[in-house]
């Protein structure tokens, strides 16, 4: 026999599912609240990452690899400020337009001081997905570095707009605007 209490409890869990099956957050993909852990692919040489599977480094564009391996790989790549490596991870992903290659292209540019050309790569990812939270953080990491806070407030606004409040793309970035220091991953 369905009770009040089960009823209500049944209702609350259904709503709490709908509620994160639909979050913008979850759209943006790469929400990642802790940085990564030392991994094989950070010994890599260049050009090359962790293949689990064989345990051993295999070239970026390797049949063995999806572009699920290749983002998690940029990221790590990116953590340890290896930036030409993770920008070789890109170049072998399977859509160049891809809004998260895009965002990773316009991350390398602001971390190696190109900030004018990331800001290219940044708007055309928001462009193709307006709801990738992690470009927004990003692009706004990149204008507190700058010193335009206003613009980086934007960004932060934005977030939050679209239902990003406690995602690690709002909090790094509230962060960056409250204490001026950004992340590297």
């Amino acid at each position: 026999m369905l009770t009040p209490t089960r009823f209500l409890a049944s209702y609350a869990l259904a709503f709490v599912f709908a509620l994160f099956a639909s979050s913008p957050a979850l759209a943006a993909g790469d929400d990642f609240t802790a940085p990564p852990p030392t991994t094989p692919t950070q010994r890599c040489p260049d050009g090359q990452i962790h293949d689990k599977k064989s345990g051993k480094c295999v070239p970026v564009k390797s049949s063995a690899l999806d572009d699920k391996d290749r983002y998690q790989a940029v990221r790590e790549l990116a953590y340890a400020e290896r930036y030409v490596a993770a920008a070789l991870v890109l170049d072998a992903m399977s859509d160049q337009q891809d809004d998260r290659v895009l965002t990773y292209r316009g991350f390398l540019l602001r971390k190696t001081g190109q900030f004018e050309q990331a800001l290219r790569y940044y708007q055309s990812a928001i462009d193709r997905n307006p709801n990738n939270l992690l470009v927004r953080s990003y692009m706004g990491q990149g204008f507190v570095e700058s010193g335009d806070l206003a613009a980086a407030r934007r960004q932060h606004d934005e977030i939050l707009a679209r239902r990003g409040e406690g995602t690690w793309a709002e909090v790094s970035l509230r962060t960056a605007l409250d204490s001026g220091k950004t992340y590297r991953y």
